[in-house]
């Protein structure tokens, strides 16, 4: 019996192959053999400035930017203060004070 890697979503060990895809029965997930590997790298999030962010840093906006909706803009110096990296165009969700709950593109801010 070959040794087939566990379930990168679960853990499971259960996993089987179902023609290039290992699957498995537990969760339902799906993946092949190179994905796992591209799975484990992070994706690296960097700063207008080129520096590397983190979940928790604090950052600046370096352009005044409008927020989609409504006629307010975010004024260049604001500082959030928390940040946390997510997958997406915009790559930084935080929380703005005065505006609330944003995401942001890391092209638009450094890190202070």
């Amino acid at each position: 019996m070959s040794n087939l890697p566990d379930c990168p979503k679960c853990n499971s060990p259960y996993a089987y192959e179902d023609g290039s895809f290992l699957v498995c029965p537990e969760c339902a997930h799906e993946w092949t053999s190179e994905s796992e590997t591209s799975e484990q790298e992070e994706k690296v999030v960097k700063d207008a400035n080129g520096n590397i962010l983190k979940d928790g840093d604090s950052v600046s906006v370096i352009k005044d930017l409008k927020v989609k909706g409504t006629s307010s803009v975010i004024k260049i110096g604001t500082k959030v203060k928390g940040i946390r990296l997510v997958e997406g165009d915009h790559d930084i969700d935080c929380k703005i004070d005065g505006f609330g709950a944003m995401k942001l593109k890391s092209e638009f801010v450094k890190k202070i």
